[in-house]
Parts: C-alpha cells; sequence; structure tokens
C-alpha cells in the first residue's frame, strides 16, 4: 500500500505548480489596483477550478486528463477541442515563459542583452530543445528535475523580493505608487482595466492539475478544503506581495515584461549594497522557471496522445520511445514552439509581442475552462469520491464560465505601455490568431471521418 499524501505534502504541491515569478511584472503595472484584481479572480475562478477539477479528478480516477472528462459529457469530438485547447495554448504560451528565462540569463553576462532579439532568440530555443530532449527520457526524469527546482527556484527568490520590497519602504526611498483609496477606485472600472483580469487569470492557469491526487490524499474530505485553502492563502499573499514590491520600486511606464523581476533587484540589491547577490538570484529563477515549464512540455502531450488514440490523429504520433515518451509528439510541439519564437524577430516591441502571446494563450485555455464548467453542470453530482456540497458546485460552474467569458472579452484589449498601431489592428490581431490555432480542429475531425469511411 502506497503512502498517502498529507496535508502539508498537498498544500505545497498546488503552491508549486501554480505560485509564479514570471507574471509580476505584468500585474505590477496596476498598482494598488491589483489587490483587488487578484481577491476578485480566486474567488470567481482561481477556487472554482480548483473544486471542480478535485471532483472530476475522484470521478476518473481510472482515465484521467480533459479529453476524458469533457468526452463523457459532450462525446469525443469536444473532447478533442478540450485537449487541443489545452495543447495549443501551451504552444502559445511557452515562448513568453522562455523569455523570460533567457531576459533573465541576459543579467549573468549583460542587462543590454536583453533587448537582443537574437540573444533572447538563441537561448530560448536551447532551453526548450534541452527540455524537449529531457522529457523524451520519461516522466521520472522530468518529475525529479520540477522537484529540485521547484522552491529554490521560485519561493526563495519571491520571498526575497517581498522582503526587500518591506525594506525598501522602511528605509523611505522613493515609492512609485500611491497607496490610497483613490489608487484603489480605478479598479471598479473593469472597461478601463479589465486587461488586469487577462492577466491574474494567466497566473492562476493550471489549478485542474492538483485535482488529480485527491484520491492519493489522506481524509481527502477533510483535507483537500484545508490544503485548498491553505495554497490560495498561500498564491495570494506572495503574488500580491511580490507585484507591490515592483511597483513601489519601477514606476509604471519603465517596468519591461521579460525582464522586471531582474530590474527590480537591480535596483534594490544596489540600493542595500549588495549587488554581487543578482547572479545568485539569476541562477535561481532560472532554474526555477525551468523546472516549472518540464511539467508544461509532457502533460499537453500526454492530453494529445489521448486524442490520437480516439483516431483523431494519425497512427504515426501514437510510438513511444523506450522510456515511454510519446517522442513524436514531443518533437512536433518542440518545431511549434520553434516556429512561435521566431516569430520575435517580426514585431517591434518585445512588450507587444509579450502581451499579445500570452493574452492569446490565456483565452484560448480559459476556453476550455469554460468547457469543463459546462461539462460539471451537464453530468451532475458524482454520488461517490469527492463531491462539492451542492449549491457550492452550481456557484462555482457559473462564476467559472463568468470569470472565463470576461478573460475573453478583455483579451481583445492591450495592457499600458504595449504599443500598437491601433486598437482595430490589435483586435484583428486577437482575432487572427484565433482563427489559426482552433482550425486545425475541424481538420482533424474531418480526418477522423474519412478514416471511418475507409475503415468501413
Amino acid at each position: 500500500m502506497h503512502k498517502k499524501i498529507s496535508l502539508l505534502s498537498l498544500t505545497i504541491l498546488v503552491v508549486s505548480a501554480i505560485d509564479s515569478i514570471r507574471t509580476l511584472p505584468v500585474t505590477a503595472l496596476f498598482g494598488f489596483s491589483l489587490i483587488f484584481y487578484y481577491l476578485l479572480t480566486a474567488l470567481v475562478f482561481l477556487i472554482p477550478v480548483a473544486l471542480i477539477s478535485a471532483e472530476f479528478s475522484s470521478r476518473y480516477s481510472n482515465t484521467g486528463g480533459i479529453f476524458h472528462w469533457i468526452k463523457d459529457a459532450y462525446g469525443s469530438k469536444v473532447g478533442l477541442l478540450a485537449v487541443w485547447l489545452q495543447w495549443i495554448n501551451t504552444m502559445v504560451w511557452y515562448p513568453t515563459m522562455l523569455l523570460f528565462i533567457s531576459g533573465t540569463a541576459s543579467y549573468l553576462i549583460s542587462a543590454h542583452l536583453s533587448i537582443n532579439k537574437f540573444f533572447l532568440l538563441g537561448v530560448s530555443l536551447g532551453v526548450f530543445w534541452i527540455l524537449t530532449f529531457l522529457n523524451l527520457k520519461g516522466t521520472k526524469t522530468s518529475v525529479k528535475l520540477n522537484s529540485y527546482c521547484a522552491i529554490f527556484g521560485t519561493l526563495v527568490p519571491m520571498c526575497l523580493l517581498i522582503c526587500l520590497g518591506v525594506y525598501w519602504v522602511i528605509k523611505s526611498h522613493t515609492i512609485a505608487i500611491n497607496f490610497s483609496w483613490e489608487a484603489l477606485s480605478p479598479a471598479l472600472d473593469l472597461r478601463a482595466n479589465g486587461n488586469a483580469v487577462v492577466t491574474i487569470i494567466a497566473s492562476f492557469l493550471g489549478m485542474e492539475l492538483a485535482g488529480v491526487h485527491v484520491n492519493d490524499i489522506e481524509n481527502p474530505g477533510k483535507n483537500f478544503p484545508k490544503a485548498l485553502a491553505y495554497s490560495v492563502l498561500i498564491l495570494l499573499t506572495t503574488l500580491i506581495l511580490g507585484s507591490l514590491s515592483i511597483a513601489l520600486v519601477i514606476p509604471k511606464n519603465d517596468i519591461q515584461f521579460v525582464d522586471g523581476i531582474m530590474q527590480t533587484f537591480t535596483i534594490l540589491l544596489s540600493a542595500f549594497n549588495i549587488p554581487y547577490v543578482l547572479p545568485i538570484l539569476a541562477i535561481l529563477i532560472i532554474l526555477g522557471a525551468t523546472g516549472g515549464a518540464v511539467n508544461w512540455i509532457l502533460s499537453p502531450a500526454k492530453g494529445l496522445m489521448q486524442a490520437a488514440e480516439e483516431g483523431f490523429l494519425p497512427s504515426y504520433f501514437l510510438a513511444k520511445n523506450q522510456h515511454g515518451a510519446t517522442y513524436r509528439i514531443l518533437i512536433l510541439q518542440a518545431l511549434v514552439v520553434t516556429c512561435f519564437s521566431c516569430a520575435l524577430h517580426f514585431v517591434q516591441s518585445i512588450n507587444t509581442y509579450y502581451w499579445f502571446l500570452m493574452a492569446l494563450s490565456t483565452s484560448l485555455y480559459v476556453l476550455m475552462y469554460i468547457l469543463l464548467f459546462s461539462a460539471a453542470l451537464k453530468l451532475k453530482r458524482p454520488k461517490t469520491g469527492y463531491v462539492i456540497p451542492k449549491g457550492l458546485r452550481t456557484v462555482s460552474c457559473i462564476t467559472g464560465i463568468l470569470a472565463c467569458l470576461t478573460t475573453i472579452f478583455f483579451g481583445f484589449q492591450p495592457a499600458p505601455g504595449v504599443l500598437i498601431e491601433s486598437g482595430a489592428s490589435y483586435v484583428l490581431m486577437i482575432v487572427i490568431g484565433f482563427t489559426l490555432m482552433l482550425s486545425p480542429v475541424v481538420i482533424l475531425w474531418q480526418y477522423k471521418k474519412r478514416r471511418k469511411r475507409a475503415q468501413a
């Protein structure tokens, strides 16, 4: 009998899967009002996703994954759409993570390299292909790497950032934001500040992955809600205070999305006469981001593999190597990410490129969540396993769907500091992005249909 996951272990597992220092520079743009948005988003999105995912994981303990969850409610075609959204979102999102890693790595050589497209692209592609080859060794290798990197590469730098931010205030240094009710009031104007929702939703994506462990938890009915509460508290504390630490130090118009963390650390460490710590921090942050990135290579590939097993992809992609890795799908997605990354050379502003990819990938991902919440409503409450209280279950699904629709709507609105020709051109870019990313689903539907006819 294998050892059950304790309350403490589960809490650490959830936090390490979600907590990310990468998104802090973008949320810092919204100053004091970011507190309002984080709390609101946790209430209407983060908690509902965790609860519904836990219930699905308990219901389908032998056939995990979005494809099977949605398939049971709406059939295999919609199941393919869901798993495709999860996969293609990752392909679009990965360049932003790689840009963060390469932007941080530039501080090990020269901070000026953080705006050098050739350097950013070279490091990004080098890191991604190395991680892909590591995943070809199977799940055990990637999980081990993630375990070593997560805490020291994410929580340690984030806690240091928060402590330095507090010390910055104590020492009466210049503060770049205004702490007042007047500064908080713009948060109530969702139309003007709706891109904050996109940014914060992006920092919460992936919470559904925690639910897969529900059957391995000690006393899940009691410990899972506790772990969820503790995790949400830790996530909100670190993300809010981390974002505020950046907003305190760097004026809104000077924040860089790619290297905003290192910008802040450079200022803070220089002010407190400990600049020699910067290279160590850069290495830790790179390790943390790399460890977190590993899971997002293998998990989407497994989801697409499930669709291939249902006949939506050619049998060519079903092949596995001696380590059990779906190596042909892994190579395919590495090629797709390479194409998205190379697009960096065709954009004028790195910040604009970064925001566009983040907004597009987030919108694609929340489309999948809409399917997830809708499936939960259609399938009703399970009779066994982890079950959300009846009223809370319905409210979670409805608020989750509304939050996702709001996120998609505001994804068509550029963030402050993003250089675009016009609002109309940006909307057109998002529409084209959606069309290109979703059109392969129709092709795969037709492929299976033709394949059935040929076999008949």
